[in-house]
């Protein structure tokens, strides 16, 4: 027999005064409940002050709430990252133009592009600036901007003024924070006005995300989730979002 809400909440709430943290899917089994749901509870309760949300759970407000490295979410959910990546890389054809967005899953797809295949890529990530910068097939464009040192990103009004200037074909995007009915949301607001105008460049947004990301929210908000044409994701994304992104004629890849 499931328990209330508020019994959850004082639970969750002696776990965080006692251990510092609680981890979603650990809570989702406790409680026989989904994790859904557990998310929706911790967001609630970050709303209240009790806790603070962070990836994969929530940690008590009085530790270090500063958000994890690129180079440390690479070492996160690393299977279900390459499975979404060799997707969305299968997705361009030879002569393509392509954005590349910052972060660890659209890291992986460009690690997964086929060798020596003849496209355009611009991007505003340093790791996958490097990544491509030997490969003789693409023609590579890194757009400038202020250096956001933990996505190792380029963001800002420069960022915004020379996405201006390009179209492509496809984007290609992380999302750290998906919600159903809040939308895409961010936590840092020069990355968020950078975002909404690479989303206007392409005809085709392809989200990549592992199921983690979502029941997520943040505290600024991007775009609703139809701003996507494409969400690839993994298997473990709970069924009420597979229906309700289909619902929405979001084009939905499960790997």
């Amino acid at each position: 027999m499931q328990i209330s809400k508020q019994e959850r909440f004082e639970k969750i709430s002696l776990m965080i005064n006692t251990d510092g943290k609680v981890n979603v899917s650990d809570l989702s089994r406790m409680f026989s409940t989904s994790e859904v749901t557990i998310r929706r509870d911790l967001v609630e309760m970050d709303r209240l002050g009790l806790l603070h949300r962070v990836h994969g759970g929530a940690i008590r407000r009085d530790w270090d709430v500063s958000e994890s490295p690129v180079l440390k979410r690479m070492r996160e959910e690393t299977e279900a990252k390459k499975r979404i990546g060799e997707r969305a890389a299968s997705l361009v054809k030879p002569g393509e133009t392509i954005f590349l967005g910052s972060g660890s899953t659209v890291l992986e797809v460009a690690r997964h592009l086929s060798k020596n295949i003849s496209i355009s890529v611009i991007t505003n990530s340093l790791p996958v600036a490097n990544l491509l910068a030997d490969q003789d097939s693409i023609d590579l464009v890194v757009i400038g901007g202020m250096l956001r040192q933990s996505e190792l990103s380029l963001v800002g009004h420069i960022a915004e003024q020379a996405l201006r200037e390009f179209r492509a074909d496809h984007v290609f995007m992380g999302m750290r924070a998906i919600d159903l009915r809040h939308g895409f949301t961010s936590d840092y607001l020069p990355e968020t006005l950078t975002d909404r105008a690479i989303l206007g460049i392409s005809p085709h947004v392809v989200v990549v995300a592992d199921h983690t990301k979502f029941g997520r929210i943040s505290s600024v908000f991007l775009a609703p989730v139809t701003a996507a044409q494409t969400i690839i994701t993994d298997r473990g994304l709970p069924e009420e979002y597979v229906n309700s992104l289909i619902a929405l004629e979001i084009e939905l890849m499960l790997v």
